[in-house]
């Protein structure tokens, strides 16, 4: 049976429906996606038959087309459709000799752009994508900074898919500081990894505040039936002013001073700290929001840094020095 290419871009938005284990996506859901997702394509207004949706489906089933084990569950008087196996895609199969050619060009491809200005991201994706391309050599020649064994790690992509499906989660959470757990309700919006740990950024629902929460440090998550918050938070600029995760939103950025070391000023011009960084002789200024973050990255230098100023960041790192040495 040919495959035109209107049956072809419904099969694999179908296949996106049925392996997504984070919505129940019903007869009505199934048709609205494949409408938007044609219409966006072509560019104008396009529809789908409920029939037409039925149709595709037997055919994906069937041994003329995918073998696909779609199920149909019942949800009081309604049904919804989802793969019997999860893992299974009609796109997971090897790659053809074509797909192959086109990695390998998209592999040039970024060799190419990788140096213009804002996309140096892609130095990263091109390496990986040539360590696929060579996956046949058994001995590593690359290793990326990555920890396999962190805590937390198993919820990083259930938690970016139920971000992309708008979905409410109840949360049980235990913070390093409290013995007890705490459940929270949180319209998730954001993932970030900072100091090689992951956190959540999301809406609490009952304290009504812009919350973050250790990937470490979650203990249980469900689907919660209360309504999604939008975020109207820009992420991008919400990170621009601190170091690190902690961003409390009533305060300002400050003036920072710091007298360096000679020997870390070559370190420190090439490896910059933030980009509102400057370095005159051996004072490093920064314009940063005060958090623990930052303190704890000044103190990891040791000797080599010196705060002059604001006096409530000296005094700060004063206290946490006594501590310290009190510990010692």
């Amino acid at each position: 049976m040919a495959v035109n290419k209107n049956a072809l871009i419904r099969y694999k938005t179908l296949d996106k429906c049925f392996s997504n284990p984070y919505r129940k996506y019903y007869i009505n859901d199934l048709i609205e996606t494949c409408n938007q997702v044609l219409t966006d394509h072509y560019g104008i207004d396009t529809t789908v038959s409920r029939r037409q949706i039925f149709i595709d489906i037997d055919f994906m089933k069937s041994d003329a087309g995918y073998q696909a084990p779609i199920d149909s569950l019942k949800d009081g008087r309604k049904v919804y459709y989802r793969y019997e196996d999860i893992n299974f895609s009609i796109l997971n199969k090897p790659l053809t000799q074509d797909e192959q050619l086109a990695l390998e060009n998209t592999v040039e491809l970024l060799s190419r752009i990788k140096g213009i200005p804002g996309i140096n991201a892609l130095e990263n994706l091109e390496t990986k994508l040539i360590d696929v391309q060579n996956n046949s050599s058994k001995t590593n020649i690359i290793s990326f900074e990555e920890n396999e064994f962190l805590i937390g790690l198993e919820y990083l992509t259930i938690l970016y898919n139920y971000i992309k499906n708008f979905q409410v989660l109840t949360i049980t959470y235990k913070s390093f500081k409290s013995e007890q757990e705490q459940k929270y309700i949180i319209s998730p919006y954001y993932l970030k990894q900072f100091n090689n740990r992951w956190f959540l950024f999301g809406w609490n629902h009952q304290e009504e505040y812009l919350q973050n929460l250790a990937l470490d440090r979650l203990k249980t998550l469900s689907i919660d039936n209360q309504i999604y918050k939008e975020s109207g938070v820009d992420f991008d600029e919400y990170f621009d002013d601190i170091i690190g995760v902690t961003n409390n939103l009533l305060t300002e950025p400050e003036s920072i001073k710091i007298q360096l070391s000679d020997n870390i000023i070559p370190y420190i011009i090439s490896k910059p700290i933030h980009g509102s960084q400057k370095v005159n002789q051996n004072i490093l200024q920064l314009q940063l929001k005060l958090n623990y973050e930052l303190e704890s990255l000044i103190l990891s230098y040791g000797e080599n840094m010196k705060v002059l100023e604001p006096p409530t960041l000296v005094n700060k790192l004063k206290e946490r020095i006594q501590k310290l040495n009190n510990f010692y």
